[in-house]
């Protein structure tokens, strides 16, 4: 059979996945062995994407997957290329990613895999991005140190945030601003960010959500680490909110449990110290949709509309009005895809894809084109769900090789056709990469995976000095460590 040379677009999870599975089934037909060859683009110079820069730092389990990546990485047929940006430059920009375009890839491969994510953030029309409205994606980005190096957030002035969003993200935001700094000192924070945190005058965090409890994003998990967190003091909610649905609803197992989470509040909630401790807080903040922000002074006015379920369970305006005073506006409504993407869908966020197949404007597949994770599905599901459907896709792209070595007879849909449309190759030579590549490979620009390894190890090995999980390196002193390590 002909060659499956495929090109990945994106290093997070998804890819290691998909290439993770392709590597495990190809060894169960030896005849296989040598036909199989894998490449992994990412603009940014370290690997596992959100599982590096978007995993809070007090979950370190939570980046127990990346053994599995490293495995799949010693197997000589996968190669890994980081710190290289494929296609137009997207949000947030990486300026020291090495460019290529995707056509200068066509002649090295037989299949093309698009997994680049949901990197922008989902923006509300009342609430215009500036110095003091920022997108969660940015802080996150800001404390773990994101190759975009988003600026640090004016903590030392800022007393109350207005996090606009409930999901898991809303949720880590607070944690993350409200966790005692010295907690977090043993994890995998940067030393810049600690800084920060120890000078923040930050007090108390809004959660504001345009609907209830019973529709928030956010998991048990996730509240109940921010009800139990020390030091800080949820406000409690009046009884009218917890109040269960009627007889004729059965609340779901995940449901009961919120509102018992709801209903007890938190341990210092029943006995709150003086306010002359320090003592901070947090407040879930339903059925409120902000409208407005205006300048008071030193201050921000954030208009909150008040709302109410309709029979759709839509969130819809009740006519009555509120202000909150506030210092610093984080929106966390979710991501969508880079719009620069080719084969983007602005009607649903991301590609729009068949069983993995990437189809076009026409709804036909792109021949050999693939999309998996959330550049396919849009931002949703946690590492669990990426895994499936990254083996699902994995699966789809052995199918089309199988069928003739090209995916000849796998239409997308019965009666539908392929596009015309070629993003790869008939014929490649296995083991070339082009051109720019390997001139970026010799001058230590783009990072390939034994040399992340050797990053890894002396970021572990300095954090262990520091009494820590690890001490990061920014790109410039990683490609100075590598340049001298490798002299």
């Amino acid at each position: 059979m002909t060659p499956l040379k495929l090109a990945i677009i994106g290093g997070g999870p998804s890819s290691f996945y998909v290439a993770s599975r392709l590597l495990s089934l190809f060894p169960q037909d030896k005849s296989l062995v040598s036909q199989l060859k894998i490449h992994i683009y990412d603009r940014l110079w370290a690997p596992h994407g959100l599982v590096r820069y978007g995993v809070a730092p007090d979950h370190p389990e939570v980046k127990n997957c990346t053994h599995k990546f490293d495995q799949a990485a010693e197997d000589p047929r996968l190669r890994f290329f980081g710190n290289v940006q494929v296609g137009p430059q997207t949000f947030p920009g990486i300026p020291h990613a090495l460019p290529i375009s995707l056509p200068a890839l066509k002649s090295h491969y037989t299949h093309l895999l698009f997994s680049t994510g949901c990197t922008i953030p989902n923006l509300h029309s009342a609430l215009p991005p500036s110095d003091r409205v920022i997108p969660a994606l940015s802080l996150v980005h800001w404390y773990t140190q994101h190759p975009s190096r988003p600026t640090p957030p004016p903590l030392h002035k800022t007393e109350h945030v207005s996090v606009i969003g409930q999901g898991n993200v809303a949720l880590d935001v607070a944690r993350m601003l409200l966790i005692p700094p010295a907690i977090l000192e043993k994890y995998d924070v940067p030393a810049c960010v600690l800084d920060v945190l120890h000078r923040s005058a930050v007090r108390h965090v809004s959660i504001v959500g345009r609907r209830g409890p019973l529709q928030a994003a956010f998991t048990t998990k996730e509240l109940r680490e921010l009800t139990t967190l020390r030091g800080a003091s949820m406000t409690p909610l009046v009884p009218e909110l917890l109040a269960p649905p009627p007889t004729s609803t059965k609340l779901s197992r995940k449901h009961s449990r919120i509102l018992q989470l709801l209903q007890q509040g938190s341990p210092a909630t029943a006995h709150p110290p003086s306010p002359a401790a320090g003592t901070k807080s947090w407040s879930l903040d339903f059925f409120r949709s902000p409208t407005g922000l205006v300048e008071d002074g030193q201050r921000m006015m954030l208009s909150l509309a008040h709302t109410a379920l309709d029979e759709n369970s839509r969130a819809v305006p009740t006519g009555t009005t509120s202000s909150l005073r506030t210092d610093l506006v984080v929106t966390a409504l979710g991501h969508h895809a880079d719009p620069s993407t080719v084969y983007y869908d602005p009607a649903l966020g991301h590609l729009r894809t068949d069983r993995g197949r990437v189809l076009d404007g026409a709804d036909r597949a792109l021949r050999r084109v693939y999309a998996s994770g959330w550049a396919a599905t849009g931002a949703r599901g946690v590492l669990a769900a990426t895994l499936i459907d990254a083996y699902a896709v994995a699966d789809t792209i052995l199918a089309d090789y199988r069928d003739d070595g090209r995916g000849a007879a796998a239409a997308p849909l019965e009666g539908e056709a392929y596009s015309d449309n070629a993003l790869v190759a008939e014929d490649v030579d296995l083991e070339s990469v082009p051109r720019e590549i390997e001139e970026g490979v010799k001058e230590r620009r783009v990072v390939e995976y034994d040399q992340w390894k050797k990053i890894d190890a002396e970021e572990m090995r300095r954090g262990a000095e520091m009494g820590k999980e690890r001490e990061r390196m920014g790109w410039e002193e990683a490609h100075e460590f590598l340049t001298s390590a490798e002299a």
